[in-house]
């Protein structure tokens, strides 16, 4: 154990030993060629920290999608992979367009990497990221990334008067009061809106984002940033 603070301790990084040592993560392969599919499939069976399952029956595993380029079937795949209950999806491309960014990590893709700087130590780092929940984004990504998000917060939400979570002015601010603990009654005597209108709103916010109630929904505001 190390101490990174008074009276705080850290446990020591993992060797290379107790990472192959540890339990194999299950990933599903999803290539756009054989020849792609059979080379990465060579790769990853090398490896004792990866256990490789067939995709129809994958359940729970990290989805390692492989492809030249991101047309319309890889992205609907995406998509498709998005539903399912896996603890993350790894992204192999030739290269991603700034138009495509967006949808990339709208489709809850959580590590991406170029097909050039793909190795089989890099495949196995970034699967066990994906696996334990972390992302990873190559630095000129990130940052064009951040850019298209600044450009659509810039002309699109803004404008609106919406945020990044799609939530409008208005409704971050009956949720904010609804935190300070205040009645629908006193909502809307304070907003200068009907009792009806702010409980559409209400219904509104939690319909959208599949909140149970008002407190989930001040839970999730608040845990988004938004109050």
């Amino acid at each position: 154990m190390l101490r990174d603070s008074p009276g705080r301790m850290m446990e020591e990084p993992k060797s290379e030993g107790e990472l192959m040592n540890a339990e194999p993560v299950s990933v599903a392969l999803h290539a756009s060629d054989s020849i792609t599919r059979a080379g990465v499939t060579v790769a990853l069976r090398a490896r004792p920290e990866i256990r490789l399952v067939e995709p129809e029956t994958a359940e729970g595993c990290v989805a390692l999608v492989v492809a030249e380029r991101l047309d319309d079937n890889v992205l609907q795949l995406l998509r498709k992979l998005q539903c399912r209950p896996n603890p993350g999806i790894v992204l192999i491309a030739g290269d991603v367009a700034d138009s495509e960014l967006l949808d990339v990590v709208g489709s809850g893709v959580s590590a991406v990497l170029r097909r050039a700087d793909a190795t089989p130590d890099t495949l196995v780092r970034l699967i066990r990221a994906a696996h334990a929940g972390e992302g990873s984004l190559p630095a000129d990504l990130l940052g064009r990334l951040l850019g298209r998000v600044s450009q659509l917060q810039r002309n699109v939400l803004r404008p609106n008067g919406l945020n990044l979570a799609g939530m409008s002015s208005r409704e971050t601010e009956v949720l904010r009061m609804i935190a300070d603990g205040l009645e629908t009654k006193e909502i809307a005597e304070k907003l200068c809106y009907s009792q009806r209108t702010v409980k559409s709103i209400l219904h509104d916010i939690t319909n959208r984002f599949q909140l149970r109630n008002r407190a989930h929904a001040v839970a999730f505001a608040l845990r988004e940033g938004l109050i």
